[in-house]
């Protein structure tokens, strides 16, 4: 840590990655020596939409979109070592994002390198590659507008002028540090890495350099890592698959034997009450050429997050750690009282979920409070939507009785 927050200068750091860099991977690598942890790339226009909600079951902070699903998990552990990054390609929607995850994130990181269409198509990851401006409009946004610091992550551009360019650009927007994958936009993993143009954006700017895309040929073991940082010319390494396969590659002397690691990475997810089909994929990706071994089919097997601790011989953990769980929600549950309905205005706002099982086939709720109003003798009930211009979420207040309500869902 320095006096401004988060150092990204000599640090080796958990890489972005897609379905893996959700909260059990990331304390993970903490586990074995991770200095900053990075997650998921999560798209503005979804997290914009989250509610932000401590889980004092779990003591968790968890972001929750309008259809319950935790979008972003993060606890105190990794508060000060945790970097949050979007997807995005609005600086306006970047700085709502910013805004909401601020107070429990140690940075924010804007993706500007991944090649993938779900990201590319909305004119972000490395589509920004394309549009320096909006590079630029969206980092001093995030600069100007957050306490924070933030960061971003690229890949290079097709002459090593035009990368320098860019880094140098990106720097006096006030970024902290700036990542950069050593593959074009249309490379993958199977492309050699273009060291070169990791060794000029580094010499070209005084901000922090994290060099980013060694881990299938040059970085294996702990020992690698120094390598690779002083083959790139960098302050930091960045690792994604590496870390992914075996994450005690963070440890000194690392890796450790593949099946501890699958126990530490589990025992987080159970207690952190991960998606099953999430600790499914990530220990399926740690297992690589194995997952047709024995161990491999049981856990494709799985559906459950206790029949994967079955195949893992963690029953009695899993049971232990529900046990403890439940005894919290207990807890919590005798001295809970009613939610208050908040009155805004004219406005009176309730949280009221619309469950579709709870409702007979083709029928709504609004049709339930129509076929009220016309037997109590009351005007037709009115609606009003409106889009918001944040999230592009709809709402509805409805009047009824001249009274005027809303649902902060």
């Amino acid at each position: 840590m320095a006096s401004g927050g988060l150092s990204f200068r000599n640090i080796t750091a958990l890489a972005p990655m897609v379905r893996v860099g959700t909260l059990p991977m990331r304390l993970l690598a903490l586990d074995y020596g991770a200095d900053v942890v990075y997650c998921e790339e999560l798209i503005d226009i979804k997290m914009a939409k989250c509610q932000r909600v401590v889980n004092e079951v779990l003591d968790t902070v968890d972001f929750v979109a309008p259809d319950e699903r935790v979008m972003f998990r993060t606890c105190e552990r990794e508060k000060d070592r945790v970097v949050f990054q979007m997807g995005t390609a609005d600086p306006d929607r970047a700085l709502i994002v910013a805004k909401l995850v601020e107070q429990d994130v140690a940075a924010v990181d804007v993706n500007m390198g991944c090649p993938k269409e779900y990201s590319t198509k909305g004119g972000m990851g490395a589509a920004l590659l394309s549009d320096p401006d909006k590079i630029v409009a969206i980092l001093q946004k995030l600069v100007s507008g957050v306490s924070i610091p933030v960061t971003c992550k690229i890949r290079i551009l097709p002459s090593l002028e035009e990368t320098v360019s860019l880094v140098r650009r990106i720097e006096k927007t006030g970024v902290a540090a700036v990542a950069v994958h050593g593959r074009l936009k249309e490379e993958r993993p199977r492309h050699p890495l273009h060291l070169d143009h990791i060794q000029a954006a580094a010499r070209a700017v005084s901000i922090p350099v994290i060099a980013n895309g060694g881990s299938l040929d040059l970085v294996k073991t702990n020992s690698d890592i120094e390598a690779f940082r002083r083959a790139s010319g960098a302050s930091s390494v960045m690792l994604a698959r590496a870390a992914m396969w075996n994450a005690s590659v963070f440890m000194e002397g690392g890796p450790l034997p593949l099946e501890a690691v699958m126990e530490d990475y589990l025992k987080h997810a159970i207690r952190y009450n991960n998606h099953a089909f999430n600790t499914k994929y990530c220990l399926c990706q740690m297992l690589r050429d194995k997952v047709e071994s024995p161990l491999g089919k049981q856990l494709q097997a799985a559906q459950t997050t206790q029949e994967i601790s079955e195949a893992f011989g963690l029953q009695e953990f899993y049971q232990q750690i529900q046990d403890q769980l439940q005894v919290k929600r207990n807890s919590l549950q005798s001295c809970s009282q009613l939610e208050e309905p908040l009155v805004e205005g004219d406005v009176t706002m309730m949280a009221v979920r619309f469950e579709r099982r709870e409702y007979p086939p083709h029928i709504t709720p609004k049709m339930f409070l129509l076929e009220w109003s016309r037997k109590e003798k009351l005007e037709q009930p009115l609606y009003e939507m409106v889009q918001r211009s944040e999230d592009r979420s709809f709402q509805s207040t409805v009047t009824v009785e001249s009274k005027k309500y809303r649902s902060t869902l």
